[in-house]
Parts: structure tokens; C-alpha cells; sequence
């Protein structure tokens, strides 16, 4: 173990240390009142100040929320932000459709149609009517557009034609348009302003340029339901047309039913049946009323004539 020398001053007086240690009666006295108030901690530049009472008033009013205006639906800047398109009369009156009254009689006739299918739709509070047929071929096309147009003479009349021919879509080359794919519009994946295209003040265009090889799955996408509902809440037209596939021989027609206020069958004079005419209207029975039927083609003046049925 090592050693170690402890050296002390040579000095034969004692230092003073101070005082002697304290008795425990002397230190109880040195603390004084054990029961007196203290400070908890130690404040090093102010002293603690005491915790400020709490004061109740009366409760807050509060203001119920409500959108920024830039929400509310405005109609009228929604038309604005549609692209406008230019369409050539001459070539439009080449495919049997036609923009004024003047070009060609039977614009009367779709007048008279218009206007009886305006009454029955304020009668009822109607929007979305889709247009069909029996089978293919039958110029449902036509008619839409030519209604279409109808309707836009009208100036307070706003009005949207939809292309739901997905299948097989003319109706944009018919009208000398450029478009694309509708199907991304109708799923949510595109914004109105990217595909719509407005003629005139009051006509909207959406148009398909693409056939869809999953037609039926489009039209049966739950999304379809919100694209429709903010189609008629930003644009609030009177009239939505919707040129859909023929009724029999696929499912694309049932899908869209539940979605639509009422069918106008188009039938071509040189070729639809009665069989055709009745196998349409059982499938419409408690799905959606039955508008009315044009007779598309017929060469006899009262042919011609379309039957216009009440619901």
C-alpha cells in the first residue's frame, strides 16, 4: 500500500475556522417558523409574480361559415370560360343539319319539337333528356344535333349537347370538330373548361372524338353521377341533351336510364319495326318516361310527322 505524508504548516498557533458547529436547538432557531410561507425556487432578477385571475365574460359569437364567393356557382362567367367554336353552315347543311330557320323546312319541325318538349319538361321539372334509338343507323345523331340547334335559337335558352356514343362516335366529325376522348371528362379526370366547347352564347358542345372499348363500365363509373351534377350546377342549363348508343343490342343504354329524366326514340321509317318500337318501350317501362318518337326518313308529308306522347 502506498504511503503519503500529510505536511502542515510549522506553526505552533491555530488557525481559526470559524464558528463551532451548531447544536440542533441553535439551528432550528437560525431557520425559524418551519410552518412560514416560502418561495418555491429562486427568482435571480424579479420576483414572482402572482398568477393574474382568470376573468369570465360573456360567451363568443360565433359566425357561421359561409363559402367565399369565388365558390358560388356563377353560371354566367362558367359559359365565358368555354372555349368557343365556329361552325360552317354550308358543310353542316351537307350533313342534314341546320343552324337557321330559313335553310331548310325541316327546321320547323324541329321547332314544333322543341317547343312541346320545353312544356313537358317545365310541367314536370325536367333536364336531362336522352336521345336514342331502336338500333344503329336510325339518324338519332342527326336529330340530337339538329334539336340542339333548335334550342339555341332561342337566345334565353341555355343548352348542352353531350356525345354518350361511346362506342362509335360521329357526331364530332358530323359537325366538322376536332376532339378528344370524352371518357376522361366523365370519369373526373379533365375539367369542364379543357373539353366543352360553347356555339353562340347558349349552346355547350361535349363532344367525343374516340371510340371507348369499356363503354359500358364509363357509363356505369359512379363518377359519371358527380360529372353530370357539376355540369348542371356550374352551367345550369335549361336543356341537357344526351345522344346516347342505340337501346337494343347492348347494355349502354341501361346504364345511363337512372341518370336521365326522360328518352325522345328516334325511328327510321325505312327500317325500325313496330317489334323494334315495343321492345324500346318495355325496356323504358319503370326505368324513365317515354317522351316521344320521331320518325326519322319518311318520305309521306303525314309520316314525316313525329307522335308526340304525354307522360
Amino acid at each position: 500500500m502506498t504511503r503519503h505524508t500529510m505536511l502542515v504548516p510549522e506553526s505552533s498557533e491555530s488557525e481559526d475556522m470559524g464558528s463551532p458547529m451548531l447544536s440542533d436547538d441553535e439551528f432550528k432557531e437560525r431557520l425559524g417558523d418551519p410552518n412560514a410561507n416560502r418561495q418555491n425556487g429562486v427568482w435571480l432578477f424579479h420576483p414572482r409574480a402572482e398568477t393574474p385571475k382568470r376573468i369570465i365574460g360573456p360567451p363568443a359569437t360565433i359566425t357561421p361559415f359561409s363559402a367565399p364567393a369565388l365558390l358560388t356557382p356563377n353560371p354566367d362567367r362558367a359559359w365565358e370560360s368555354l372555349g368557343r367554336v365556329m361552325l360552317n353552315r354550308e358543310n353542316l347543311a351537307g350533313n342534314g343539319l341546320f343552324l337557321n330557320a330559313a335553310q331548310n323546312a325541316v327546321t320547323a319541325q324541329f321547332d314544333i319539337l322543341r317547343t312541346r318538349m320545353l312544356q313537358a319538361m317545365a310541367e314536370r321539372g325536367w333536364r336531362r333528356i336522352a336521345i336514342t334509338s331502336p338500333t344503329h343507323g336510325c339518324g338519332k345523331s342527326l336529330v340530337a344535333a339538329n334539336l340542339a340547334f333548335a334550342l339555341a335559337r332561342l337566345p334565353s335558352c341555355r343548352s348542352v349537347l353531350i356525345d354518350l356514343e361511346l362506342r362509335h362516335p360521329d357526331l364530332a366529325d358530323t359537325l366538322g370538330i376536332e376532339a378528344g376522348s370524352l371518357r376522361d371528362y366523365l370519369t373526373g379526370g379533365e375539367l369542364m373548361e379543357t373539353h366543352l366547347r360553347r356555339f353562340g352564347p347558349n349552346l355547350a358542345l361535349a363532344l367525343n372524338g374516340e371510340p371507348c372499348a369499356d363503354a359500358a363500365e364509363t357509363l356505369l363509373n359512379p363518377r359519371l353521377d358527380e360529372t353530370l351534377r357539376r355540369l348542371q350546377t356550374d352551367l345550369d342549363p335549361a336543356v341537357i341533351l344526351m345522344d346516347l348508343p342505340h337501346a337494343l343490342g347492348n347494355d349502354d343504354v341501361i346504364s345511363m336510364l337512372p341518370r336521365v329524366d326522360a328518352v325522345l326514340l328516334v325511328a327510321d321509317a325505312t327500317r325500325t319495326t313496330a317489334d323494334d318500337i315495343r321492345a324500346c318501350e318495355r325496356l323504358f317501362e319503370d326505368r324513365v318516361p317515354l317522351l316521344g318518337v320521331v320518325l326519322n326518313r319518311a318520305h309521306d308529308p303525314v309520316a314525316r310527322r313525329y307522335r308526340y306522347r304525354k307522360t
